[in-house]
């Protein structure tokens, strides 16, 4: 510092120190500018609840869904392994790679519920199967129908039940019994609808006795329009001797250890020859079911969120206009512009907040709702739950930046003349 003519000390111009709002009375005036136009600040706030609620409503209800899908996937398809035996060689004398006495072995495997040998082929899988040996002039002589053996296991094994009569056992399989089960839909259309009679089917030239109806196939439906006939019988009457495949149900998540074990189980030393159809790991189907719902339905609720920005945006750029008056006051006092931008802001932010805090409350209220209502178990992602307000804070943020400049780029003078 020097010292000039007169006595004078001269030295560096000081800056004046801008006055400084204490971060709670800017809370407090933001609040107050909110309330003081309470129908204007509900409507506004209105699009952020239903942008905030939609987002949470959509996602929880598609993870919900989604996990319900799964569920019912788990219960039926994630329970089902097949094993495909290829047909041996024509003239070929080695033994057949799977047996009848095979499915034992599987059946003692841990994770197996019931497990059930079957054997078609493409020349019984058409055949002219009559209810009585007398044909008419001019009528029908029969239904085509498919011809297969299965092992005594095979009512579990198709989740199946006995409609009529009873399934053939081990002893009309050691003594080579001409009986034969119809599956429900060839029941009906052979006419058959009572077994205690013991009525007869007719085909290849020969008769089976019909001991019982089975109906209510949850898995391989195309039997409901077979003959089903016992492997000995099978193999004397009409030739079906080798095992093509073995229908094994599973103990929900044993599928995929089954699905490995089972050919060795069956073929010991020839497991590569056969073919398992399993079901695909549970965890990637349902990510993948839920991600599936979740993209659809999220466009929906950011669509929601932006028409609740745009709203913000433009109620509070009216405010501003509406306000001008009040802002050059502010600043004629000495307010600076980052003060006013951060007032109004504060504002758009906290009605942001508020509408992000009944959004996130009324989307739980809505997915418990309606997983109420199906009996589902309610799935909601915690994180999305508690970041819903904030996201609300964030769109309301963003919504103001452009009307809080714009009130910060007036001049006092101006804002003081233009109309209020």
């Amino acid at each position: 510092m020097t010292t000039g003519r007169g006595g004078h000390r001269r030295g560096r111009r000081e800056r004046p120190e801008r006055p400084f709002i204490d971060p709670r009375d800017l809370w407090s005036e933001s609040l107050a500018g909110v309330l003081a136009r309470p129908v204007r600040s509900a409507l506004t706030t209105l699009g952020t609840v239903l942008g905030i609620g939609t987002l949470v409503i959509t996602v929880g209800v598609a993870s919900t869904a989604a996990n319900q899908i799964v569920g019912r996937f788990d219960a039926l398809t994630a329970t089902s392994v097949s094993v495909v035996v290829p047909a041996p060689e024509p003239g070929s004398t080695d033994p057949a790679l799977v047996g009848w006495s095979g499915v034992d072995a599987v059946e003692r495997l841990a994770g197996v519920e019931s497990a059930a040998a079957l054997s078609d082929s493409q020349d019984t899988a058409n055949v002219q199967v009559r209810a009585n040996d007398v044909v008419a002039p001019g009528e029908l002589s029969g239904q085509t129908l498919a011809v297969v053996a299965a092992g005594p296991s095979l009512p579990a094994a198709v989740r199946g039940t006995m409609a009529a009569g009873r399934f053939y056992d081990a002893g009309d399989i050691a003594r080579h019994e001409r009986v034969a089960v119809l599956g429900d839909q060839a029941a009906r259309l052979l006419g058959v609808d009572d077994v205690r009679e013991a009525p007869a089917v007719f085909f290849e030239g020969q008769s089976f006795t019909v001991i019982g109806v089975l109906g209510g196939f949850r898995r391989e439906q195309r039997l409901s329009a077979s003959v089903i006939l016992p492997p000995t019988t099978a193999a004397d009457r009409i030739g079906l001797e080798d095992v093509t495949r073995v229908l094994v149900n599973t103990s929900l998540g044993a599928a995929q250890q089954v699905a490995r074990q089972a050919p060795v189980a069956l073929s010991p030393g020839h497991q590569d020859a056969l073919t398992v159809v399993a079901p695909p790991d549970l965890s990637k189907a349902r990510k993948g079911v839920q991600g599936d719902v979740n993209g659809l339905f999220l466009v929906l609720g950011l669509v929601s969120l932006i028409v609740g920005a745009i709203g913000i945006a433009n109620v509070t750029l009216v405010t501003v206009m509406e306000r001008v008056g009040e802002i050059g006051l502010r600043r004629a006092l000495g307010a600076s512009r980052r003060q006013v931008a951060g007032q109004f802001l504060a504002e758009s932010t906290t009605i942001g907040l508020l509408g992000g805090v009944v959004g996130a409350a009324l989307g739980v209220v809505v997915v418990v709702g309606v997983a109420g209502v199906k009996h589902w178990t309610p799935v909601l992602d915690l994180r999305l739950a508690l970041g819903a307000p904030v996201a609300g804070a964030l769109v309301g943020l963003l919504a103001g930046l452009y009307p809080s400049l714009r009130a910060a780029g007036m001049e006092p003078v101006d804002a003081l003349r233009a109309p209020s």
